[in-house]
């Protein structure tokens, strides 16, 4: 599927349910926030090494759902694509140069 696909479903399955009264930018960016937090709540007390099991992978994968859905929905409500801005992102960050140390690495 391609994000118009994406955002058509999304936007249906949105308006037949009534929810779109609710998807104002200020929503709909705590939503974000909200959701994202719960991505970080898989990985709370956890070693940075450690594998996550099917469960946890499962729950993740809701997650990161669930955060994107928002986010497309911000676009829709922005009028932009995701595709487009995540394109004009990348060539600003390949002009851009970050100092790493090698011990950070």
């Amino acid at each position: 599927m391609n994000y118009q696909e994406i955002l058509k479903i999304l936007t249906t399955f949105r308006d037949e349910r009534g929810w779109q009264k609710y998807h104002n930018l200020k929503d709909l960016a705590l939503s974000v926030n909200l959701e994202a937090s719960e991505i970080l709540e898989i990985f709370q007390w956890q070693d940075s090494s450690q594998k996550l099991d099917d469960k946890q992978l499962e729950h993740l994968k809701e997650e990161i759902a669930d955060t994107l859905i928002y986010l497309f929905f911000m676009c829709d409500k922005l009028n932009i694509d995701p595709e487009d801005i995540i394109a004009q992102k990348m060539q600003r960050n390949q002009k851009r140069h970050w100092k790493i140390n090698d011990d950070e690495l």
